[in-house]
């Protein structure tokens, strides 16, 4: 018994000193963000995709070109534009000829063939190409004639929004930003922050970045993240936060009946319980908390929620309606801090 415990203790220990030493590195090239860099890898270990949104130049691109650097992934940018086709995403056929004359059809494999792929602006995109990433982001597959092609894991998509220009944009329907893990508010720096980021980034020399992890390391690490315990009062706090957005339900609070629309799909309770596995990892835990759940319930419920014309007329928001829900599901938990 106490030499299980022992290998227990030997492995939480080296995964949660992985995943601190992954953030350090990003810390090297990004300066602040903890929260947008804890949620990407959050996403990353839990096999999800992270939507993410604010202005330009705040990071996102390096952010990912970063995290492929550290943990030795293939990386590949998507512009999205409103002339971007399927086919520039997910490849198509090419005729080729051989010596002797003979055609034939292969198929050139697109940008999303990689392991962490930076869908820039997916907004701009029309909905059919915006389908076609979506539905590879779902089946990691890309179907092209009769045949289909396995997207190698670990495959995260993190794709961003520019929220001040929406002139020409098609927004994503909220059914496929329901496939999105997180969507992660990307904010301006600190005064502190910024000052670093001007020091660090007007440098000629190149910042050295250790690779910390490989794929095998990653897929490791998600073993361990399935073997995190969820105690039953745990699970049933992270459906109470779920149900508690849904109008007209039994745990619905006075502020979902008065202002939301549609609540929370079953996916956000799944995605609760596997963002928080991550987080508990990375806290040095095996086991959930309550904490846990509700640290990351804004990035997980944000983007699942459809608010009411009364909402938008009393100058109400997600984030505010959100942190409402939170602490009254909080305040009837019998156990609110276990």
């Amino acid at each position: 018994m106490a030499e299980a415990l022992s290998i227990e203790t030997a492995m939480l220990n080296r995964a949660t000193g992985d995943l601190a030493r992954v953030r350090e590195e990003i810390a090297k090239v990004i300066v602040g963000q903890k929260d947008v860099i804890d949620g990407v890898l959050i996403c990353l270990i839990a096999g999800g995709h992270v939507l993410l949104e604010g202005v330009p130049g705040l990071g996102k691109t390096t952010l990912l070109r970063t995290l492929a650097r550290v943990l030795d992934l293939h990386y590949s940018r998507i512009q999205f534009t409103p002339d971007l086709m399927p086919g520039d995403i997910v490849g198509s056929m090419i005729m080729e000829s051989e010596e002797h004359g003979h055609k034939t059809l292969r198929f050139q494999p697109g940008p999303i063939f990689a392991n962490l792929v930076l869908a820039d602006e997916i907004n701009r995109a029309t909905p059919k190409t915006q389908s076609a990433l979506l539905e590879a982001m779902q089946e990691r597959t890309v179907t092209s004639g009769t045949s289909t092609y396995s997207l190698n894991p670990p495959f995260l998509v993190m794709a961003t929004q520019n929220p001040i220009e929406m002139e020409g944009t098609y927004p994503l329907p909220e059914a496929q930003l329901d496939r999105f893990l997180m969507k992660i508010l990307v904010s301006y720096p600190s005064r502190a922050e910024l000052s670093r980021i001007v020091e660090v980034t007007t440098k000629e020399d190149e910042i050295d970045l250790i690779q910390v992890m490989d794929r095998d390391q990653i897929d490791h690490l998600k073993t361990i993240c399935k073997e995190v315990i969820v105690a039953p009062h745990v699970q049933d706090h992270a459906i109470d936060i779920v149900m508690a957005t849904q109008p007209g339900s039994s745990s619905a609070t006075a502020i979902t009946n008065r202002y939301i629309r549609y609540g929370s799909s079953p996916r956000g309770a799944q995605a609760l319980i596997e963002c928080g596995r991550v987080l508990a990892l990375m806290r040095g835990r095996l086991h959930l908390s309550l904490d846990d759940v509700r640290t990351v319930a804004p990035a997980v419920l944000r983007h699942r929620i459809i608010l009411n014309f009364d909402a938008h007329a009393d100058g109400e928001n997600v984030e505010t309606i959100l942190k409402s829900i939170l602490s009254d599901v909080t305040a009837r938990s019998p156990g609110r801090n276990g």
